[in-house]
């Protein structure tokens, strides 16, 4: 799944500047890709997360939590100077659907 920023499919803006409602849109984003790709959440093996600022990688985790079911998919935090549009969260993963 190529990167999801916190964008709001419907307006295609972008939905605040809380940190943890960006998390949770990006999973929202994420979460319809798999669903349209003919999978869920429980078939992705890995995450890549983009953060504007490291130390919100503890929100990632617990917005993960909510959304993902235990072993969670392996994930690599990466601090990065800036993202698309300003954002503070981008993510990018790996939905395996075969067998």
């Amino acid at each position: 799944m190529s990167g999801a920023i916190p964008l709001v499919p419907e307006t295609m803006e972008i939905i605040g500047d809380d940190v943890r409602e960006q998390i949770v849109q990006v999973f929202d984003n994420l979460e319809a890709v798999c669903v349209a790709a003919g999978g869920s959440f429980d078939q992705v093996v890995k995450l890549n997360v983009y953060l504007t600022d490291l130390a919100d990688f503890p929100l990632v985790n617990e917005v993960m939590a909510e959304r993902f079911s235990e072993p969670y998919p392996a994930r690599a935090a990466i601090g990065i100077a800036s993202l698309p549009k300003n954002v503070a969260v981008e993510i990018e993963g790996i939905l395996y659907l075969g067998d």
